[in-house]
């Protein structure tokens, strides 16, 4: 009398004359624990779409390799992201420095963490599948984001499974998630089995990470309807169009002038329609630290331009691995000035021409016309998707 449900076990009941009539069973839900703990948002029958989203056809950039993002990987993804319990003191999560309100960053400059706060500004994860540059952390020491993922969590004051300093090893947070009934039920669900590994965890987060996507911009609307980035777009302005131009276009010194003249030449790093970083940037004349002590010339990576700001233009949190810069005019401002500071042997060339620090003499409404454009990068719908957003109740 049942419709047959493939996660739902059932139990034949006898009558209590003793006759078998197995017409008459008793569901049992396996994913009890799910249920009880996430409620309607968690889904295992219909779980939320992220290994089929709508990408651009003229996005080409994917760095995913072989941890394609599935709807089940990807939804133990999201759980792993906002559980405290993935820190030695039941405080932090993934999402208490990557915050979806903020493009998936921390307006502060450096997170709290466990044991103190992040030695650098915890980096926007827009769009961060669709890159060349496969390596992660501002510095670029892990060789990809499946090793990134779990790095956090090993860190003594960010996460503090650390296994230094009085900290349990990593081991230690295995046996932690093992005990818990929901991570029992998710990992048979995802992998067949209720055993948790390292493994396991970096492949479920970098999927989760991978689908956190960015397309429903005004710049996509307007790249849609051309051949290329280099024509007007028909839906913006004249200014916007204006600063898509600056933003492209490399500058040009003219030594009769002394000046530069041209574009900024963003797109040398930041190449659209991705806005990616290159991956053989070198530092781009910041090289301070947060505690303001020394200098760090190892900072090479750098996230998306896509949602640098909301909608509105209010920052999402400040910018650069130290979080100097607060405003889009000051970060422009930053790229028209490039000051070679002593001791930097790893300034990007690009931003060294003929040996000497980039001037590029900008003029306000070239400030203003770059400005509008950066704000065409920003989306809406990456701030309040469901699929993305904290599964635990409030």
């Amino acid at each position: 009398m049942y419709k047959k449900i493939s996660t739902i076990l059932f139990i034949a009941l006898a009558y209590s004359c003793g006759s078998d009539d197995s017409s008459e069973y008793v569901p049992i839900d396996p994913y009890a624990n799910i249920t009880a703990t996430f409620g309607s948002t968690i889904n295992t029958e219909s779980l939320a779409n992220y290994a089929n989203q709508t990408i651009p056809n003229y996005i080409t950039k994917d760095n995913t390799g072989g941890n394609a993002i599935t709807d089940k990987g990807a939804t133990l993804g999201r759980v792993l992201f906002y559980d405290k319990n993935l820190s030695s003191n039941n405080t932090i999560s993934c999402a208490s420095c990557h915050q979806q309100a903020n493009a998936f960053s921390d307006t502060t400059i450096a997170s709290n963490g466990v044991n103190g706060t992040t030695g650098r500004h915890s980096m926007r994860l827009i769009n961060t599948r669709f890159a060349n540059e496969a390596k992660f952390f501002w510095d670029e020491r892990a060789i990809n984001l499946e090793t990134q993922t779990t790095m956090p969590i090993k860190d003594h004051g960010e996460m503090g499974f650390s296994g230094t300093n009085g900290d349990e090893p990593f081991s230690g947070l295995i046996t932690k998630l093992s005990t818990i009934g929901y991570y029992k039920e998710l990992f048979q669900f995802v992998y067949g089995s209720e055993e948790i590994t390292e493994n396991k965890i970096q492949l479920a987060l970098a999927q989760f990470i991978r689908s956190i996507q960015s397309f429903d911009s005004k710049y996509d609307i307007g790249r849609a309807q051309v051949a290329n980035d280099g024509q007007p777009f028909p839906n913006f302005t004249a200014q916007e169009n204006q600063g898509k131009n600056l933003f492209l276009s490399p500058p040009v010194f003219d030594a009769t002038s002394n000046r530069t003249a041209g574009g900024l030449g963003c797109a040398g790093c930041h190449a659209a329609p991705e806005f990616d970083i290159n991956p053989n940037t070198g530092n781009n004349g910041i090289i301070g630290t947060i505690n303001g002590t020394g200098i760090d010339i190892t900072n090479t990576r750098a996230p998306s331009l896509r949602d640098l700001v909301k909608l509105d233009g209010t920052t999402n949190g400040p910018m650069m691995h130290t979080g100097v810069i607060t405003t889009l005019q000051a970060a422009i401002g930053h790229y028209g000035t490039i000051n070679l500071a002593p001791g930097n042997t790893n300034l990007d060339p690009r931003l060294r021409p003929n040996g000497f620090g980039q001037q590029l003499h900008l003029t306000a409404p070239e400030v203003n016309a770059v400005i509008a454009f950066l704000r065409t990068l920003s989306g809406t719908n990456v701030y309040t998707d469901p699929k993305w957003a904290n599964p635990f109740p409030n």
